[in-house]
């Protein structure tokens, strides 16, 4: 594949395409199409790019339209990890593979970090630290790290964007004011329909109550859990918390309203099972799924910075 350059035609000035230049930013309306217009300038423009990974819909979709815009002049790199789904790194392996993408693979060492495995309430600032630290000297000089943080993710506390910022990533989504819900219409527009109906999955250290140490068995338990869980009742969302006094199950309404009490007794006995074998023992109980469940939220958020064009 060629790397796609555009060239604004005379007396247009700011314009590409569907996109629009607006206070140094490619922006676009809501229609899909001119989305992913507004992003594919933002990224030529970038010049060449590092796409952090995780394997979900915002990040996958982000190395879709970066890897089909800039060929050669993109990479794809996702840390492999306990606290990462063994799910979301197959999906981002057979995205390499069907894509073209040029994948690198890492260690980004967040488990032999102590601040990390402390579980304090910025164990995010942690993590990306860490990520940001080991994917630079792969990008190389002149490449920028980009991420898949969108708009929605700026009004929650999120103290990886701190280390994002630290480190001079860039947000393509924010930068082209693309929300969660317009990440999605990307994705179905560029027929990734399989990203487009995938659930939200965060790290697996999500799980762990906030001040509960960070364990790499226990987080593999977790994940082999919530598979467990996943294939005996089709649940749309599962999440396995460990927290101090229980190990949480929450599910999708649908299927917590359709999960008799006989097979409550039979996956609970497998969960438990599983979770024993990680030095886990702690009661079990079902509910509804809330998001952040594991995290105690600190009194006051303060706002993060995010970095733009430099």
């Amino acid at each position: 594949m060629n790397r796609r350059r555009e060239v604004p035609a005379p007396g247009l000035g700011g314009v590409r395409g569907d996109a629009v230049m607006q206070g140094g930013r490619w922006m676009a309306d809501s229609d899909p199409k001119t989305r992913v217009a507004a992003l594919e300038r933002a990224l030529e423009d970038m010049g060449r790019v590092a796409v952090a990974v995780s394997g979900g819909v915002d990040s996958m979709t982000l190395a879709v339209v970066a890897h089909r815009t800039l060929a050669d002049a993109s990479t794809v790199v996702h840390a492999v990890s306990a606290a990462v789904p063994a799910a979301a790194t197959g999906r981002v392996e057979r995205y390499a593979r069907r894509e073209g993408w040029r994948l690198r693979r890492i260690d980004a060492g967040e488990l032999l970090d102590a601040r990390y495995v402390a579980n304090p309430v910025n164990r995010c600032y942690f993590c990306k630290t860490n990520l940001y630290s080991t994917i630079a000297p792969l990008a190389g000089d002149g490449a920028t790290i980009v991420s898949g943080t969108n708009t929605d993710d700026l009004g929650d506390f999120r103290p990886g964007l701190m280390a994002a910022d630290e480190h001079g990533v860039r947000h393509p989504y924010v930068e082209c004011d693309i929300d969660k819900p317009a990440v999605r219409a990307i994705a179905a527009r560029l027929g990734l329909h399989d990203l487009a109906e995938l659930p939200a999955a965060p790290c697996l250290s999500s799980r762990v109550e906030t001040g509960i140490g960070i364990d790499p068995a226990v987080l593999k338990a977790i994940d082999a859990c919530e598979r467990l869980i996943r294939d005996a009742i089709g649940a749309d969302t599962v999440r396995c918390r460990v927290r101090r006094d229980a190990v949480v199950v929450e599910l999708d309404e649908a299927a917590l309203a359709a999960f008799d009490a006989s097979r409550r007794r039979v996956v609970g006995r497998a969960v438990e099972h599983r979770m024993a074998e990680a030095g886990v023992s702690r009661a079990l109980r079902f509910e509804s799924y809330r998001m952040g469940g594991a995290f105690l939220r600190p009194s006051v958020c303060t706002p993060l910075p995010v970095a733009g064009p430099r």
